[in-house]
């Protein structure tokens, strides 16, 4: 393609949910069908039946993601002073588990307003096991 022609729009992905300023920026949402458990290091952290997996395609392709309700929540967790934004999803908080920051939760967008409130966990500090 040369410098002159227009890139045609991303071909649509069922279910997407794409960041209004940017197309190319989109996340795909899928409701986990099985129990989610979320460990760190052997304290059970949350344990759900309504788990969303999250696929997100930006300046890559991230990591899918699990997101759980506060309900799901099965320890206090510290909300820190951290925050962070996402042109897709929203406004995050962080928070922390024994002084130790786990995961986050969105102050989600309208348009994605299904992920907000909702936690997620950094993967390389959590044991998540899928099913019972």
């Amino acid at each position: 393609m040369s410098a002159t022609e227009t890139r045609p729009p991303p071909a649509p992905v069922d279910g997407a949910i794409r960041n209004p300023a940017n197309p190319d920026h989109f996340m795909v949402l899928q409701p986990v069908k099985r129990r989610v458990r979320v460990y760190f290091r052997d304290t059970l952290v949350a344990d759900s039946r309504d788990a969303l997996r999250v696929i997100e395609i930006g300046k890559k392709a991230y990591e899918p993601r699990l997101y759980v309700p506060p309900s799901a929540l099965k320890v206090p967790l510290e909300k820190l002073e951290k925050a962070t934004h996402c042109p897709l999803k929203g406004e995050a908080d962080y928070f922390a588990l024994d002084g130790r920051e786990i995961g986050w939760a969105y102050r989600a967008y309208g348009f994605a307003a299904a992920l907000d409130g909702l936690h997620s966990f950094w993967g390389d500090d959590m044991r998540i096991v899928e099913g019972d």
